[in-house]
């Protein structure tokens, strides 16, 4: 190993690729995304004899026509962008001479514009709650309200803590990527559902767990993290999936679009926060991305909002919104 390194002589640069990322706070998931790919990707170099430190440029086109022919076309730049942080970090641990794929082209996707719903559509999904049992559909309405009202993520959701937070202030304490914490902000109808679910949801919801007995593997999970905000049917903490569950279940009670997901309600608490004249920058920061970048994405606007926005603005355009709707005249 070159001087300077940081990797043990006969270590599986693999696993210590994946010992940094836990060591950056990665998530589970991306640490998982990330095992597989390099996993197969070492496994291909392999398999044809290839030094991984410094496969040549007709190698690495191949491996991207097999990535290609047995991937879909949405992960090739993901499993790329693995790879790349793979033969990066390897660069810095002084395994390598560089990134060998820094000189190859790779596709790149046109970024498609989110999923976004209207007002209404998120008024249609509350009226969705179910009211048969209480508990749960108090529960169920702070979920979409405080989803929508802070633009939280899925998994922010799930980790939602009583103690962090602050009704007076209308805020909610999370835990973003990378272990940054940031401030969700809540208004009056997310403030009020949480309130409600908290007075007469969330204790009922505990009592079913007490009601499984005080050594069932219900009611020891509850009281691992009796601070957690959200609870299933068996006052357990609800997670991720169950979260999913449940708004993909509301989705379709409401009768909104296919592929409408927990994360529209992200991306559709961002766009109206512009629509309704927010700086970029306010709504990077209440979405906890690291790069104004990403954030642009929602500076999109829909055709209906261009055209109001062109005919009140171009001194022309009221004539030629007329000319378009005027009856043709008789042929000369």
């Amino acid at each position: 190993m070159p001087a300077g390194g940081h990797v043990a002589d006969g270590a599986d640069p693999r696993s210590q690729f994946l010992l940094s990322l836990q060591a950056r706070d990665a998530s589970e998931h991306t640490i998982r995304s990330y095992a597989s790919t390099v996993g197969a990707y070492m496994r291909w170099l392999g398999e044809r004899g290839i030094d991984w430190r410094m496969p040549a440029r007709t190698e690495l086109r191949a491996y991207l026509a097999h990535l290609a022919a047995t991937t879909a076309r949405t992960s090739v730049s993901q499993r790329l962008a693995a790879i790349r942080s793979f033969h990066r970090w390897a660069a810095r641990s002084g395994l390598a001479a560089g990134d060998p794929w820094g000189a190859i082209a790779t596709p790149r996707l046109p970024r498609r514009l989110p999923r976004v719903l209207e007002v209404d559509q998120i008024e249609r999904l509350l009226d969705a709650i179910d009211g048969d049992d209480e508990a749960i559909a108090l529960r169920d309405r702070a979920i979409v309200e405080v989803a929508y009202a802070a633009g939280l993520r899925i998994s922010e959701l799930a980790a939602a803590a009583g103690s962090a937070l602050d009704l007076r202030r209308g805020e909610l304490r999370v835990m973003g990527k990378g272990r940054k914490e940031r401030i969700g902000l809540l208004g009056r109808p997310a403030i009020a559902a949480i309130e409600a679910y908290l007075e007469a949801g969330r204790p009922v919801l505990l009592a079913r767990a007490a009601g499984h007995g005080a050594g069932s593997r219900e009611a020891s999970r509850v009281s691992d993290d009796p601070d957690v905000l959200f609870l299933n049917h068996l006052g357990r903490p609800i997670g991720v999936r169950g979260l999913r569950y449940r708004i993909d279940r509301l989705c379709r009670a409401a009768g909104l679009p296919e592929g409408v997901s927990p994360h529209t309600l992200r991306h559709s608490f961002a766009t109206h926060l512009l629509d309704g004249g927010a700086d970029l920058r306010v709504v990077q920061e209440l979405l906890g991305h690291e790069s104004l970048a990403t954030t642009q994405v929602y500076t999109h606007v829909s055709p209906g909002r261009l055209r109001a926005a062109y005919v009140a603005a171009h001194p022309r355009a009221t004539a030629a919104s007329e000319s378009t709707t005027a009856p043709a005249s008789d042929p000369a």
